[in-house]
């Protein structure tokens, strides 16, 4: 089997959802199949770990030129099975290439054995150890099937650890593609082990095999995979799902904001862990806000194609197109008003989905709580900032947040926002982007962080090797209260010393 394992047998078909046309077929591996990824993955392990973190930063260095320079095919790909519009495909394309520079840099000093505190500095020494996990299983969505896919696996590989991926049934053609050109920078047979399939199958081995487990995806998804690996007691990262809030405070520049948070709703069709889907306008600024930010998602040019034009594409499919439409219709139902869309463009495609701003929305309505993954905005007046805080912080979710506001303000507020990034005055672009810090979500929004130190420590298991000097610390030959009051005397200089 090569990187991107495909024997002969059943086949899927792969959907443009802006088209509605099939544009190739990929292989439905099974569970033996994984099996068999599993293992060629464990025996190619041994020899990566033992590879160089010189070599290893070669390789990515190489991916991260390679992706810069075949982005109109990658975009191409990523446009084709996703329905994206262009810019929201390129982001994944910078995606990757700023998380295989940044880890390729970064890899040899954060894993090198460190020099820890040690208990008694003379007579011990104390460093610590990583020894990377193994293989690494990685369940991706299909909102960015790139970046969810390579970027999630680079940290990974860069540890010492080889990846077996399930990229989304619906667009496994770009972590195909990432698998040819990770070849092409020099990584090993079987580092990068690419399966597509259904999660009854694919997903299921992986649960059986992996070492460690990277997910994202739906907050029930993430729990119910979480308890399928709990009794091998295996690690696991997980991001979830989100109702991201957006605040815009009493001394917000309204035209920036409107500027800002129309891209921020409905980026990538609102198909994105960290879009807003719940905007809280402070009431000294709604009247300017409101019909401005609605004027302007009335300009937002939807459709489908590669051209750069178009602002906002299609669905991931009809029926999640099913999905957003039940979503608006109940809120409308129970009384929500639309200000703007609340429908379908079929015009363009069964797929596509008018860009929706509602108002009014009753906490009976299921988008009221529930996360719809599209294009859709819900917008409340509040009476003050605190009260924006509040109503940001009721759910059960909490991965991103923005704040609309002078900065001195919009820090005050960030403070208090419980979710794991938080953007002021910009809606996620450049949280998500600063892959130097970590990014996560609080609550039922998930568990780890990818990007930061952590994103990369967390495909490690750490090794504390202590070495004692002279004598021993138990067992020495010393008289037993001589020693203890030894200790106690050392206990209490260290305590000035040892700060």
């Amino acid at each position: 089997m090569s990187q991107a394992i495909a024997p002969e047998r059943t086949m899927t078909d792969i959907i443009n959802p802006a088209t509605g046309e099939v544009i190739t077929t990929v292989p439905a591996h099974t569970k033996e199949e994984t099996k068999v990824a599993f293992e060629k993955a464990r025996r190619a392990q041994k020899r990566w770990a033992k590879t160089s973190f010189r070599q290893r930063r070669k390789i990515f260095l190489k991916l991260h030129n390679l992706v810069i320079d075949n982005r109109e095919r990658i975009m191409d790909t990523i446009q084709d099975e996703n329905g994206k519009n262009r810019l929201s495909a390129l982001e994944e394309v910078l995606d990757v290439a700023l998380t295989s520079r940044h880890y390729g840099y970064r890899a040899e000093k954060l894993l090198k054995p460190k020099g820890r505190r040690p208990v008694m500095p003379v007579l011990t020494s104390t460093r610590e150890e990583y020894a990377p996990k193994g293989v690494v299983g990685i369940i991706a969505p299909f909102n960015y099937p790139l970046s969810l896919t390579v970027s999630d696996a680079i940290p990974a590989m860069l540890a010492g650890n080889t990846v077996v991926l399930k990229p989304d049934s619906q667009t496994p053609l770009s972590a195909l593609l990432g698998a040819e050109l990770l070849a092409e920078a020099g990584l090993p047979e079987g580092v990068f082990n690419v399966v597509t399939g259904r999660g009854s199958e694919v997903g299921q081995a992986i649960m059986q095999e992996c070492d460690y487990l990277m997910f994202t995806g739906s907050t029930a998804t993430g729990q119910s995979l979480a308890e399928q690996v709990a009794p091998r007691l295996i690690d696991y990262s997980m991001e979830l799902g989100g109702k991201n809030p957006l605040i815009v405070a009493d001394d917000a520049d309204v035209d920036r904001a409107v500027a800002g948070v129309w891209p921020a709703c409905f980026g990538n069709s609102g198909q994105l862990c960290i879009s807003i889907e719940r905007i809280y306008v402070h009431r000294r600024v709604a009247d300017e806000f409101i019909p401005k930010f609605v004027d302007r998602v009335n300009q937002i040019k939807v459709g489908g194609g590669r051209g750069w034009d178009n602002d906002m594409g299609s669905l991931i499919s009809v029926e999640h197109a099913d999905t957003v439409e039940k979503f608006v219709n109940d809120a409308v139902e129970k009384g929500a008003k639309v200000l703007t869309g609340g429908k379908r463009l079929r015009e363009l495609g069964d797929a596509f989905y008018a860009p929706t701003v509602l108002t009014d929305v009753p906490e009976s309505a299921d988008l009221h709580r529930g996360e719809v993954f599209g294009p859709v905005v819900y917008i409340e007046i509040v009476d003050s900032n605190d009260e924006a805080v509040r109503r940001a912080n009721d759910t059960d979710y909490g991965l991103n947040s923005s704040v609309w506001a002078k900065p001195s303000t919009g820090k005050k507020i960030a403070s208090k926002l419980e979710s794991g990034t938080v953007n002021i005055n910009e809606g996620y672009a450049p949280a998500w982007s600063a892959i130097d810090a970590p990014m996560g979500g609080w609550k039922t929004s998930g568990v780890g962080r990818r990007h930061g130190d952590g994103g990369m420590t967390k495909y490690t298991e750490s090794r504390n090797v202590t070495q004692t000097r002279f004598m021993n610390l138990v067992n020495n030959g010393i008289r037993s209260d001589i020693w203890a009051t030894a200790l106690a005397t050392s206990l209490k200089l260290g305590r000035d010393i040892l700060r």
